[in-house]
């Protein structure tokens, strides 16, 4: 790994330490999710690779909101393409993603299945969020980064037109963190203040026990997304028993499989009828849920070991492709970043002591 969560960091090791292993005899699992100094360096190993996709959200969505992530996105985008050739197996964990793989030119591709772990929500509900929210109000809930792929104003939107028309005893609570996009937050708040739409609460990065909560208080869960790759929290959604309504597109409907519902409008009217389909009407709720739990059980049967094992002894089964070609220079280049950042580390000030360029000329 180039970087990884802290929570995450004793599980994993430093990708550097890979060269140092590094065989011809091996076959590497690259999971490849955007551009990095990791990825250009598993690119110029010898191993035979199978990549993992898991997706890279097209760089429009956030300009004017994220400068930085546009390059990133664009980047990983562009270096994806490079791998066509290096690749023996190119894997989506989703059907969206191996669509979007073979339409990048990866021959051959399969679909290596997200199985979630609900083991995060198998704890006890935080109880000062169940003492603020489980009342006789009626709670709509969104779970996932506050990002513009998700389309959260999309979601506001809709339960404006819910609140102000169907349902006045109705909250929103929208569940997951906008470190970063600051902005797009901004725009979010000045939406809900134009609209003048109460009981709006952007709760931000929570506990798995409050996660856990806000799941055991929502009636229903609304998705507004125009792009995933998957979509854990649909999953989270279908496992605590909450109905789910989600605009179709990308990988939503896969993931959703025969569960949940889906709709393909941006009228705030109609999604508005059918979130109080779903809410109002015990009958049709009953029968979503046992829905989404019979399309939960189907992905949960699925042996995700034996899949990968499966796709490996396929690798390994075919001949090698033709050596990949790495630019000449790259390893020297790779030693000298190496050694910049054992400078850095041993000596953090080593940059401030260099003499200021003279302004005479």
């Amino acid at each position: 790994m180039e970087t990884a969560d802290p929570r995450l960091e004793d599980l994993t090791r430093d990708y550097r330490e890979l060269v140092e292993c590094s065989s011809p005899d091996n076959l590497l699992i690259h999971h490849f999710s955007i551009g990095s100094k990791a990825s250009r360096t598993a690119f110029a190993l010898p191993e035979r690779m199978m990549l993992v996709y898991h997706n890279i959200t097209p760089p429009e969505y956030f300009v004017d909101v994220h400068k930085d992530l546009v390059k990133l996105c664009f980047a990983g985008r562009r270096e994806l393409r490079a791998y066509v050739n290096r690749c023996d197996l190119g894997l989506g964990d989703s059907e969206f993603n191996r669509q979007e793989l073979e339409a990048a030119g990866f021959r051959p591709t399969a679909v290596l299945p997200v199985v979630p772990d609900f083991s995060h929500l198998d704890n006890d509900p935080d109880t000062s969020v169940t003492r603020e929210f489980d009342d006789d109000w009626t709670n709509v809930l969104f779970v996932g980064r506050v990002i513009p792929n998700k389309r959260i104003e999309d979601v506001i939107r809709f339960f404006h037109a819910y609140k102000r028309h169907i349902n006045s005893r109705s909250r929103l609570l929208i569940v997951g963190s906008y470190g970063g996009f600051d902005r797009y937050l901004a725009m979010l708040h000045q939406l809900i203040a134009s609209l003048g739409t109460r009981d709006v609460h952007l709760v931000g990065q929570v506990t798995n026990e409050e996660l856990t909560a806000y799941y055991e208080v929502a009636d229903l869960f609304l998705c507004a997304s125009e792009h995933e790759g998957f979509c854990v929290p649909l999953m989270e959604a279908f496992h605590m028993g909450v109905p789910v309504l989600a605009y179709a597109a990308t990988a939503v409907p896969t993931t959703m499989a025969q569960g949940g519902v889906l709709y393909s409008t941006k009228d705030p009217w109609r999604v508005a009828l059918l979130m109080d389909a779903l809410v109002g009407d015990a009958e049709t709720r009953e029968r979503v849920v046992a829905a989404q739990e019979a399309a939960l059980a189907d992905l949960l049967r699925i042996d995700f070991g034996s899949t990968l094992l499966g796709f490996v002894e396929r690798v390994l089964a075919t001949p090698r492709r033709e050596p990949h070609e790495v630019a000449v220079e790259f390893w020297a280049q790779f030693e000298l970043a190496e050694r910049l950042e054992e400078i850095r580390c041993e000596r953090p000030a080593f940059g401030k002591a260099l003499p200021k360029e003279s302004s005479s000329g």
